[in-house]
């Protein structure tokens, strides 16, 4: 049993902040920055690919109320959505989840940069996609 599992059955400790019957959000112990929530689903999916389209709309809306109400009661100036999928992308619990990371500056704890990588082959790359 994996330890989000461990956590939703009541087995671990957790700082709740949000339960209905088909999710768990509690506080991540990391805390990058103030308020950092994870919203998981309570029935085990390894990740985004494996969770029906059905219970994946349930869980964004979700993450997205609670997200809100972070907004709201922390003052937070905006946030961060992140879903890792896979240990190359940094997945380290193999239990899909969602991370809510309230932003308060553009100099805050956490630093998310896109850079330009220089492929220049986005025609060819489409075609292999579609």
């Amino acid at each position: 049993m994996c330890v989000f599992c461990k956590i939703i059955s009541g087995e671990f400790s957790s700082y709740k902040v949000y339960e209905d019957e088909n999710v768990l959000a509690i506080l991540d112990l990391s805390q990058t920055t103030y308020g950092h929530t994870l919203v998981m689903p309570k029935k085990h999916y390894a990740d985004i690919l494996a969770i029906p389209s059905d219970e994946l709309e349930y869980l964004v809306t979700k993450t997205r109320d609670i997200a809100r109400t972070l907004v709201d009661k922390l003052n937070a100036q905006g946030f961060n959505l992140l879903i890792n999928t896979g240990a190359t992308a940094g997945q380290t619990v193999e239990h899909l989840h969602i991370h809510i990371i309230p932003r308060y500056s553009d100099d805050d704890t956490i630093k998310i940069e896109m850079a330009e990588n220089g492929y220049d082959k986005n025609e060819i790359l489409a075609k292999i996609i579609d």
